[in-house]
């Protein structure tokens, strides 16, 4: 490689439906659970990955700060991996955003390292099949192994890589997201599982439990069944918080505003709004409904004391090149 590449990527953050919380591999970044997620079109990570000879060192600036710690080690892990299944040894200069809160419950890890791996592998001149992508992506971040693809995405037990279930256009459902806390969250997912499954007597039992709820939730999504869907996904929610709740000290993600979110979602459902909660490892709350309703759910939620802003979002693509170019 000659000269400096520079290439693009947008990947898509994905929201759980079945939940994923807990590690059985922890070097191999194996879950413990399968997972189901929808991915969402209004949340984006744009990541440019330039190769160029003339670097000593990877940089990496994450949201117009350069990364250092832990946050720089995860992006040069990939970064790494990518090199080997290229066999180069040149060195990248990574800048990537995100349109939406970073590290702060709203799975923007998910989003960053899948745009990070195609924009990394076409910056090196070797393109991957979107499995390998998903797989190389997986090892930084479990979530991010989902966000390579569009629509309902499942990532089973065991599995190396997600696997697309059902796109957009097959089901167009809508996500309102209700914003409750500004910054990152105190304790990060990958440090809040490993306190989980060490100190939480209600761990065994999310990870003996979780394989059916997702099997609920897959039937619920290949079958079109929203409250069928909702109710299984609130369910796996409320359970793996339940296992956070229960650790020693207690992990608490969930805020006063997130409760009182989840009882206006409730008020909805029983005025007869199809609406379902979710929540993953932060304070806010992510609610599945039909794209007619949406609009009413969120201005439901904008009225509620403590949510910042709400967020209307329709099912999002796959991950995709937007440039490319030396």
């Amino acid at each position: 490689m000659s000269a400096a590449r520079s290439v693009t990527a947008v990947a898509h953050a994905n929201i759980a439906l079945a939940k994923y919380w807990g590690k059985a591999d922890t070097a191999a970044n194996m879950p413990a659970v399968p997972s189901l997620s929808l991915t969402l079109a209004a949340l984006r990570s744009t990541t440019t990955v330039s190769a160029d000879p003339a670097l000593d060192a990877d940089e990496v600036t994450l949201d117009g700060a350069v990364a250092t710690g832990r946050a720089r080690e995860r992006v040069v892990r990939l970064l790494d991996e990518l090199r080997a299944l290229a066999r180069s040894t040149v060195r990248l200069c990574v800048r990537s955003h995100n349109d939406f809160p970073t590290a702060a419950g709203l799975a923007s890890s998910a989003s960053g390292f899948a745009a990070l791996a195609l924009a990394g592998a076409h910056a090196l001149g070797t393109p991957l099949a979107p499995a390998k992508l998903s797989a190389v992506a997986r090892r930084a971040s479990a979530s991010a192994a989902r966000s390579l693809f569009g629509g309902f995405v499942v990532l089973r037990l065991g599995a190396d890589a997600a696997e697309p279930v059902l796109d957009a256009a097959a089901w167009p459902l809508a996500m309102v997201i209700a914003v409750t806390a500004s910054g990152p969250k105190s304790v990060s997912s990958t440090d809040g599982m490993g306190h989980t499954r060490a100190t939480s007597p209600y761990y065994p039992a999310w990870v003996a439990a979780a394989p059916a709820l997702f099997d609920e939730v897959e039937r619920a999504v290949r079958e079109r069944d929203l409250e069928k869907l909702g109710a299984a996904s609130e369910q796996s929610a409320l359970m793996m918080h339940a296992s956070m709740l229960a650790a020693r000290p207690a992990l608490v993600y969930l805020s006063p505003v997130t409760l009182r979110a989840m009882e206006r979602v409730r008020a909805l459902r029983s005025a007869g709004t199809p609406a379902f909660y979710t929540m993953d490892a932060g304070p806010h709350v992510k609610v599945l409904c039909e794209a007619a309703a949406a609009e009413g759910v969120a201005e439901a939620l904008r009225s509620l004391e403590g949510v910042e802003r709400v967020l209307v979002s329709g099912i999002g693509p796959a991950a995709q090149l937007v440039e490319a170019g030396s």
